[in-house]
């Protein structure tokens, strides 16, 4: 495969299809992530009927036999993988921390944690063979420890237990691989797309997935000069 190459989870709809659609018109070969195969199939043959080049692969990130069945399917068809995203995340609900119950907190992180840290493990091999190898994780305002702390700031009322603190985990988990690899060519950032009108908010968000998309997007996209191991929004870095 001669072009550059980005899987993107949780891409059959919102921001994951969205950023998909962008770098697939910047002229990147998209492995499309998705655990629904009918959905993430039809997500698909939408980039195709636009004329950019893209494939389904099943990613259930709270599945690890599907991750790594991934990492071997996109293995067989290039030889490197340029950019990971990893978009899937899900919010079990819930403003009240005291009374969020184990079981939804565990299924949340199980998506927004351990499956960022298991795609990053089983996608290094390939990420490492790109000249320019690129992770983004999909992070949110709502895992800033600043502002959770800030009671002028906008995300204060947001005191969601689960979704707030696998977003700052998620945050950590970026530091810490950013580190490890701190003087090699793979660049590790966090973004934070802003509160955007999708499914998980009922279409509630003031911003639309074409700006928020092109957020990550941005960092998908940086050179060499770029930052790694930081957390970015619309307008720049933000705070932890």
């Amino acid at each position: 495969m001669q072009k550059q190459t980005v899987l993107i989870t949780g891409a059959n709809k919102g921001i994951g299809y969205e950023t998909a659609r962008q770098l697939g018109g910047q002229g990147y070969f998209v492995f499309l992530g998705a655990r629904d195969e009918r959905r993430g199939q039809e997500a698909v043959d939408k980039l195709r009927a636009e004329g950019i080049e893209a494939e389904y692969v099943r990613i259930d990130a709270a599945d690890p036999a599907t991750i790594g069945a991934a990492a071997q399917q996109i293995g067989a068809r290039t030889p490197s993988l340029d950019v990971l995203v990893n978009n899937a995340g899900i919010g079990a609900g819930g403003n009240v921390p005291s009374e969020q119950t184990m079981d939804e907190i565990r299924s949340v992180y199980e998506v927004n944690v351990f499956g960022p840290i298991q795609l990053i493990q089983a996608m290094l091999p390939l990420l490492r063979q790109a000249p320019l190898g690129r992770i983004v994780n999909v992070s949110s305002g709502l895992g800033s420890l600043t502002f959770n702390s800030d009671p002028t700031h906008e995300h204060y009322g947001a005191n969601s237990l689960d979704y707030n603190s696998s977003k700052t985990a998620l945050n950590a988990v970026t530091v810490l691989f950013a580190k490890e690899f701190a003087g090699t060519s793979l660049k590790i950032n966090a973004v934070d797309p802003g509160y955007t009108a999708t499914d998980m908010n009922n279409n509630s968000g003031p911003r639309t997935v074409a700006h928020s998309a092109g957020t990550v997007a941005r960092l998908a996209l940086i050179g060499e000069d770029g930052p790694s191991g930081g957390f970015f929004d619309e307008n720049g870095e933000i705070p932890w």
